[in-house]
């Protein structure tokens, strides 16, 4: 279980556990992006990208940053995309503002050729965010893509920790792993 840093953003954050319990954790026989099998899903995407969740993810998110001087926030889309501009979003809101960005996961083959759009990554502080991790294999991904890129990735902090692994796998990396939420806020188990 993890908790915010003041009355008022855990009690958005056991809001956010509430909504994500109702709406966007489903049973059954599911396959993951990792290609895991598991009894249940969290479906954040629908939940990032709804108005009632996504302010409170970018509150959030930001508040488990707060100690890291951060310069930009995001991730490998799709997972990352909602959750990056909620925080950059919310930054500004609070007076600390942050840019975003969006790692491709090929780079374009027009244009400027850019795997990584939005803000520029060189020499900056970056946090690697994602909507739920398994394996810890996309945030770590865009981790690569972006500290090829010559940023320094200072934490990869994900919505909902599964508990399947990825902490370890983003850990064994050398980034600091974070989380908003978890299987234990969920009532769930690891699978």
């Amino acid at each position: 279980m993890t908790a915010a840093s003041t009355p008022e953003l855990e009690s958005e954050r056991r809001a956010l556990v509430d909504l994500i319990a109702a709406e966007a954790v489903f049973h059954g026989d599911f396959t993951l992006s990792s290609g895991k099998k598991a009894t249940y899903y969290v479906d954040m995407r629908k939940l990032t990208l709804d108005h009632r969740a996504a302010p409170a993810i970018g509150r959030l998110v930001l508040d488990a940053v707060r100690d890291l001087d951060v310069d930009a926030v995001g991730g490998l889309t799709l997972g990352a995309d909602p959750i990056a501009n909620a925080v950059m979003h919310a930054s500004v809101a609070a007076g600390t503002p942050v840019d975003a960005f969006v790692v491709r996961k090929e780079p374009k083959d027009h244009g400027r050729g850019r795997q990584i759009e939005g803000a520029e990554v060189t020499g900056k502080r970056v946090v690697i965010v994602e909507d739920t991790s398994t394996t810890g294999g996309s945030p770590l991904k865009a981790a690569e893509v972006a500290a090829a890129a010559g940023a320094e990735i200072v934490a990869v902090v994900t919505v909902v920790d599964r508990k399947t692994g990825a902490q370890a796998a983003v850990e064994a990396a050398g980034y600091e792993w974070r989380s908003v939420i978890d299987l234990d806020d969920l009532g769930l188990q690891a699978q």
